[in-house]
């Protein structure tokens, strides 16, 4: 079988499961399972293949046009280059763990089978950006993926904060879509292509007419979709839907899509010096920003969310600053620990008898009952925190090492300030990482928040998929020194010495200073008592977590009145803390600018409609009803009156006729 055949399947065969799954949800149930998982794990396995067969050599291209447009043309086309070829097996990857996972964590859920089939398509919408070749197909698994978070997000819809994040998610991502499909079209008509081949080579001919204006319009698509400031308030909400939701959308589609698409299209925005500064500000701002908001958090998940805003910042800077081979690395080597960061986050939520939105001032002796979850955490935050071996410092490394390299203005066309707003913001978001890594760690493993009841062991799917995701956690890293730089354009990913001082040593800095507020907080706290807690009624991970959305509460007893007050997050930040934890207020400042204008607006129209335009209607009706209702009085029914009105007609009629006789 050809690579190109083995690349179309790679897609299909997710799209197909999404289709069977959700025909034969209801009506077979025994079948929704295998449909879930074995079209997703099969295409992980092609995808494998075809990655083996391309070998980071020669791009495989193939297209076919789709029906004439009559301008220009749309054509079915495949691009696998190498970048390609290794982000499909990470998606692949991701998508089965996540489909195995779900399999234990949403065992009693009702819906599971709609839920497993929009993972599917989820999955197959990721692979056909990954591999489109024409950015019109790539438009298309674009919105797949909007309309399937829309679902996954809101699975829990019987609650209003699932609901809301959901459109929330949906409509931020659209604010940003709409420029993004106007830059596509731009894109095209400089281009007189949508062949992503065409245009680069249109590009490396300097054939762009409107360079900036392109990329700004397609930069604000891309800020929308990975969640990059300003559009990025939707991602830590999105915390509302299942777990395993949560690990699909950070660690494998919807959010590196922009991120990738950037990666693919690098040329096109490095054609404009002031593009890369504005995607440089950017990045920096995402990074510092997000990581001060994570380091205020309580909740797990929207520690992880911001967590994953931060590091996708890692990636717009690398991409800032010319370097999408670091970009695509560390996209990598994030996808697996975050993924399992979130996974192990799902086990820690069932087993502390919370709530998606877990709070970790609430957890308490988790280390031992959890102790896969443990682990396996241990060692995906200390990738996250960029610890050495673990692989997120030597792709991290490799974005503050591109970033230094732009700084001496040996980069061309690279801003030399790109280069220094990337690495500055780099370093400060190392040490932030650290100590918001360390925070969590110490918080749910060895917090005194009330104790709650054992659930018992996670089922084995669980815990196994936490297993498989530690090993690229740890082990990816060395590919830097190996093949990896032939698969992405044969530049050196092995860290530079003066950024891996400066990054290690923020990181160490960080972690440290956090341990020591730790001591100092949990110290203080000592005599404070915690309060009693009741039992709580066994069930599966899923229904506590729905069950606890809806509640606004933790999922059990009384502890809500009962949370550990050692939270070195508060020492550290300080009055920021208030405002770090609200994610700086920009919901509130989006809420004045644009959400009560267009309520004020939608009042007006209202207002509108109903006193004035409703007026002239109900007007238009009420005269003809007047008239009628005169003329029905002069219907009696009497033939003396009729003929009387007749007589006195003629004789008013005669008369008439006589005045005007005599004037003549």
């Amino acid at each position: 079988m050809s690579t190109t055949t083995l690349a179309v399947l790679v897609p299909l065969l997710p799209f197909l499961g999404a289709a069977a799954g959700l025909l034969l949800g209801r009506t077979a149930p025994g079948f929704v399972r295998p449909l879930a998982v074995l079209p997703t794990l099969t295409a992980f396995a092609l995808a494998v293949l075809v990655a083996v067969r391309q070998g980071g050599d020669t791009p495989v291209d193939a297209a076919t046009q789709l029906t004439p447009t009559g301008s220009v043309p749309i054509e079915l086309a495949l691009h696998i280059d190498g970048f390609a070829a290794l982000v499909a097996v990470l998606v692949g990857l991701v998508a089965t763990c996540v489909q195995i996972y779900s399999t234990g964590y949403l065992r009693d859920d009702p819906r599971y089978a709609s839920y497993a089939a929009l993972v599917s398509l989820f999955t197959s919408a990721m692979l056909l950006v990954v591999y489109s070749g024409d950015l019109m197909v790539l438009l298309v698994g674009w919105e797949i993926m909007g309309i399937c978070s829309y679902f996954l997000v809101g699975h829990y819809w019987e609650t209003p904060e699932a609901r809301a994040a959901s459109l929330k998610a949906f409509l931020v991502t659209k604010l940003g879509d709409v420029p993004f499909l106007i830059g596509l079209f731009a894109l095209a008509t400089d281009a007189g292509s949508f062949r992503i081949t065409r245009i680069l080579g249109m590009v490396a001919e300097g054939g762009l007419d409107h360079p900036t204006l392109i990329a700004l319009l397609l930069l604000a698509g891309v800020a929308g979709k990975s969640a990059q400031f300003p559009l990025h308030t939707w991602l830590p909400d999105a915390m509302a839907g299942p777990t395993p939701v949560s690990a699909l959308i950070h660690a494998a589609t919807m959010v590196a899509a922009g991120v990738y698409f950037v990666a693919r299209l690098l040329p096109v925005f490095a054609a404009s010096s002031a593009a890369l500064v504005v995607l440089a500000v950017m990045a920096a701002v995402t990074m510092a920003g997000s990581a001060l908001a994570a380091l205020a958090q309580d909740d797990i998940k929207r520690v992880l969310a911001y967590s994953t805003i931060g590091q996708l910042g890692y990636m717009t800077g690398a991409l800032a600053v010319g370097d999408r081979g670091a970009a695509v690395f560390h996209l990598l080597s994030h996808g697996a620990f975050k993924a399992l960061l979130f996974l192990a986050a799902g086990v820690i939520i069932h087993a502390a008898g919370t709530n998606s939105l877990a709070a970790m001032s609430r957890m308490s002796h988790l280390r031992a009952r959890v102790p896969d979850a443990f682990w396996t955490m241990t060692v995906a935050l200390l990738a996250l925190a960029a610890i050495p071996p673990f692989s997120g410092f030597f792709s991290k490394e490799s974005v503050l090492g591109a970033a230094e390299h732009a700084t001496t203005g040996h980069a061309a066309p690279i801003p030399g300030a790109a280069g220094w707003t990337v690495l500055v913001a780099g370093v400060l978001t190392a040490l932030l990482t650290a100590a918001y890594a360390t925070r969590l760690w110490l918080l749910a493993f060895h917090g005194k928040g009330a104790e709650a009841p054992d659930h018992g062991r996670q089922p084995r799917t669980m815990t196994v998929v936490l297993w498989v995701l530690a090993v690229p956690s740890l082990a990816l890293g060395g590919l830097a020194y190996g093949k990896l730089p032939d698969w992405f354009d044969g530049d050196n990913l092995a860290p530079t010495l003066t950024t891996s001082v400066l990054g290690t040593g923020a990181a160490l800095i960080g972690a440290l200073v956090t341990y020591a507020a730790w001591r100092s907080v949990r110290a203080e706290s000592a005599h404070v008592p915690l309060g009693a807690v009741a039992a709580h009624p066994e069930a599966d991970a899923a229904t506590v977590e729905a069950e606890a959305i809806a509640s606004h509460t933790p999922a059990y007893g009384d502890v809500a009145s009962a949370p550990d007050p050692a939270d070195p997050g508060r020492l550290l930040l300080g009055p920021l803390h208030r405002h770090a934890a609200a994610g700086f207020h920009l919901d509130a400042v989006y809420t004045a600018l644009f959400v009560r204008p267009v309520q004020a607006g939608a009042s007006l129209v209202r207002f509108l409609d109903r006193e004035v335009v409703d007026t002239y209607v109900h007007g238009a009706g009420a005269l003809p009803r007047l008239l009628g209702a005169a003329v029905r009085r002069a219907q009696t029914g009497n033939v003396q009156t009729y003929v009387s009105a007749l007589l006195a007609g003629t004789v008013v009629l005669v008369v008439a006729a006589l005045v005007v006789a005599t004037g003549a």
